[in-house]
């Protein structure tokens, strides 16, 4: 099993990047958080794996720091909550906010990340709750967000990270968040000014 790749930042995309160790690209599925924390490419980069083996899949997970991936596997074991969702979780809420939600039995935080339903969030809260205090989060794992907070700030963060520069990216983002207005979700607004920005 694959537990950690070293290697230089090739293509990264919205939820995915290649890492090339000594010529060898690997696919790996990231959460935009870790993305964000990524070097420009070519830079070299060391990205925490966790390998998945499916009938019909050999797949990669990466993170940028162990309480993100302790995260995963934690929320990978709720039923309804596959590897997609679960980065699309960590995507929304870093480590220590996960284990804020967790802590607090914040169904309504849980609700506003997409694919995660009032039922849904009800049982990851129910399951997790005796669990989540088994992973340390340690001052400042969790990245900073940008000024002013909120799914906009993160989403630059996010561009930021793909190589996108704030003066190009934030009228772009602004435009998307105003038109979705509270129905923003971080991944969605990614997605779309990606599309905006690849014109």
């Amino acid at each position: 099993m694959i537990a950690q790749l070293t290697g230089l930042v090739g293509q990264v995309e919205a939820d995915r990047c290649v890492v090339d160790v000594h010529g060898v690209g690997y696919l790996v599925h990231a959460s935009t958080r870790t993305l964000a924390a990524l070097p420009h490419p070519p830079e070299v980069a060391r990205v925490l794996v966790e390998t998945v083996v499916r009938e019909d899949a050999f797949l990669l997970y990466g993170f940028a720091e162990p309480a993100e991936r302790d995260w995963f596997r934690l929320l990978t074991t709720v039923q309804g909550v596959g590897a997609k969702l679960a980065l699309g979780i960590l995507s929304a809420l870093s480590p220590a906010d996960l284990a804020a939600v967790i802590a607090a039995a914040d169904k309504v935080g849980l609700t506003r990340v997409s694919g995660v339903g009032a039922r849904l969030a009800e049982r990851i809260l129910s399951e997790l709750r005796g669990k989540a205090g088994r992973i340390a989060v340690p001052p400042g794992a969790a990245l900073p967000a940008a000024a002013g907070g909120g799914v906009e700030a993160d989403a630059l963060l996010a561009l930021a990270g793909l190589g996108f520069r704030r003066a190009e990216a934030q009228p772009v983002v602004a435009r998307i968040v105003a038109r979705l207005d509270d129905k923003a979700d971080l991944d969605v607004v990614i997605r779309e000014s990606l599309r905006d920005l690849a014109k």
